[in-house]
């Protein structure tokens, strides 16, 4: 699977992305939604990867920095056609590399609570994140998980 920054100018990527966003809405209060819509993910402090094999979408995630030594994974989705193929698993494994050149210290997410979620948590934890208080601008948030790695 070839990784690379992503301009968010591709249809496929939006579709994506609007297929991400309608998922959180549906297993989320709209209160309890953080998923970032394209223009926020186009914000000078977010990059934006996708990930692609023969010219196929596979998957996308976003890294968005909070501080000099912090960052915040978001918009982590892979194509419904592409899942059991470990595409979360090279994305996720891409960013920690990103995030350590980048000499972050600290890679946190939020994630959901609900069961629609455990296949991320459980991919998260794999990696070696921990469950944490909320991090920058989170409440806390009974449809909320807080994970974090430390680099």
């Amino acid at each position: 699977m070839e990784i690379r920054i992503d301009s968010l100018d591709d249809g496929a990527v939006i579709h994506l992305l609007e297929e991400h966003l309608a998922d959180m809405y549906a297993t989320s209060p709209p209160e309890s939604v953080h998923a970032l819509d394209v223009a926020s993910l186009k914000a000078t402090s977010v990059t934006f990867f996708s990930g692609w094999r023969h010219g196929e979408l596979l998957g996308c995630v976003a890294i968005k920095q909070l501080s000099d030594t912090h960052a915040e994974l978001k918009s982590m989705r892979t194509a419904t056609s592409a899942r059991q193929q470990g595409v979360a698993s090279m994305l996720l494994q891409h960013m920690i590399e990103v995030a350590k050149g980048r000499g972050y210290r600290r890679l946190s997410l939020e994630t959901g609570s609900m069961a629609f979620f455990e296949p991320a948590r459980k991919l998260y934890e794999k990696f070696g994140f921990s469950y944490c208080e909320p991090f920058a601008d989170y409440q806390p948030d009974p449809n909320s998980m807080f994970m974090t790695l430390l680099l």
